[in-house]
């Protein structure tokens, strides 16, 4: 069950909505736990034993850091216990048949598990470990009620793909959160406008990827090539987004402030800005946990650059068990560590425009190794947008999706700029328009409607991580 999908919009939430509005103050973080659960269970119900015991270890290991809080010796083995069983359990479900699939080639008799990935391993995973760290550093205060500390764990806005919420950044609003009327509205409108993302552009768009992507080389051209990683990088943008901001609008619903998760990231000029818009949460979590307790920046030239390629590596690796992966995070991290101690003054003196176009030419070469988990196929593809071979400049069939797909590419371009909200802040918000936004909501909630109940083709990105 995923927020794109009739059965949640119109059975699952608002059955949700209405148990969380009519049960008492004291009862609604087990009420939240209880239709969380409901939520994950819905289509691998065996995997909510895994989710629970991850629950039940990590709360224990916050209590005791709590209790031995003086004794910073005891308290670090119970932050280390949890670490090592997060990584464990992430590594078995989600790295395993990788390792086994690598020692096979190497001519060990292994044979491959085979396990079917617990949806949103990555992101819980890495939300209980978070909280006896923060515990440990006195950064957040301890749950004592394995309930609450549960509806925070399997919150289902943010569950099966992020954004990654700490817990010291809602434990007040988990005790003693404020529901409102005007909150709610505006839950109701981002959730909207994220499904609109989701169904309406990344679901459209994507399958102009899918199709190029499968043509052969001799109906490919140079043109086409682009054409088709520009959307899958409008897919991945807008899908990955589109869920952000329906979890940050569902999480308003529920009395919750979620930070935000993505901020423009393609209008950057420089893939170090890049990297501060998008997936905010994955990267401060590791600016947070594995780069500043590694030493960071205070080390030494030689240090830094170590742990950013590690911090990099391991951002590859967590999206995906393939070595594409993590090609991908050692191609940022060569390209962040080279912009912070070469290029930085080179690219400030470029023409803004420039520093864009370097900046999106980059994002996208970096989106060719993230799709395409066979590197054969990824070279190949690389090798085409840069017309090696005799691949033409631009067909027939590359002129035909430009007229087909060309008015969504100008919406979707436009739609990953400010503009629209800059016009909504101080064209409409507060103004005599502001009364038709409940009507464009409506419209866009009838219209995503209609897409889902006509379309086939919903796929979501991000299940997989």
């Amino acid at each position: 069950m995923v927020f794109s999908s009739l059965p949640f919009l119109f059975g699952y939430l608002p059955v949700v909505l209405a148990v969380l509005k009519l049960a008492p103050l004291h009862a609604r973080n087990f009420c939240l736990f209880l239709v969380s659960l409901i939520f994950y269970g819905w289509s691998e119900p065996v995997y909510i034993v895994i989710m629970l015991i991850s629950t039940f270890v990590d709360y224990y290991n916050g209590r005791m850091v709590d209790k031995y809080r003086d004794d910073r010796k005891k308290a670090k083995r119970f932050v280390w216990f949890s670490v090592i069983f997060n990584l464990s359990l992430l590594g078995f479900f989600k790295y395993a048949d990788f390792f086994i699939l690598n020692l096979q080639a190497l001519g060990l008799p292994l044979s491959p598990l085979h396990l079917s990935l617990p949806v949103g391993i990555s992101f819980y995973t890495f939300q209980t470990m978070s909280y006896p760290i923060d515990v440990y550093r006195r950064q957040a205060p301890v749950q004592k009620s394995v309930v609450s500390f549960g509806a925070y764990v399997t919150l289902f806005p943010q569950l099966i793909a992020g954004p990654i919420v700490r817990y010291k950044d809602i434990a007040e609003q988990l005790d003693h959160r404020q529901e409102t009327a005007d909150q709610f509205a505006l839950g109701v409108q981002r959730f909207v406008a994220g499904l609109a993302k989701k169904v309406l552009f990344a679901n459209s768009i994507g399958a102009l990827w899918d199709t190029i992507s499968a043509l052969p080389a001799s109906e490919m051209s140079v043109a086409g090539a682009w054409l088709g990683i520009i959307a899958f990088a409008f897919q991945i943008y807008f899908d990955f987004s589109g869920y952000s901001d329906m979890a940050i609008g569902l999480g308003k619903m529920l009395g919750f402030e979620f930070l935000e998760n993505f901020n423009y990231p393609y209008i950057s000029r420089s893939i170090t800005e890049f990297w501060r818009r998008w997936h905010i949460s994955l990267s401060t979590w590791f600016r947070d946990y594995v780069y500043i307790p590694l030493g960071g920046s205070r080390h030494g030239r030689g240090k830094q650059i170590r742990n950013l390629m590690i911090v990099w590596l391991l951002t590859g690796f967590w999206h995906g068990a393939s070595w594409n992966f993590m090609l991908w995070g050692i191609y940022f991290g060569v390209i962040l560590i080279l912009e912070k101690f070469l290029l930085k003054p080179v690219l400030e003196r470029l023409p803004g425009v420039l520093q864009h176009g370097y900046a999106l030419v980059l994002i996208l070469l970096g989106w060719v190794l993230f799709a395409f988990t066979d590197l054969d196929a990824g070279l190949a593809y690389l090798k085409m947008m840069f017309g090696w071979g005799s691949v033409s400049l631009i067909n027939a069939r590359t002129l035909f999706y430009l007229r087909d797909y060309g008015l969504l590419l100008i919406i979707m371009i436009l739609a990953s700029t400010p503009l629209g909200h800059q016009l909504y802040e101080t064209k409409i918000r507060g103004r005599r328009w502001e009364g038709v936004m409940p009507l464009l909501i409506g419209a866009g909630l009838i219209l995503c409607t209609a897409y889902l109940v006509d379309a086939s083709y919903n796929p979501f990105l991000y299940f997989r991580f």
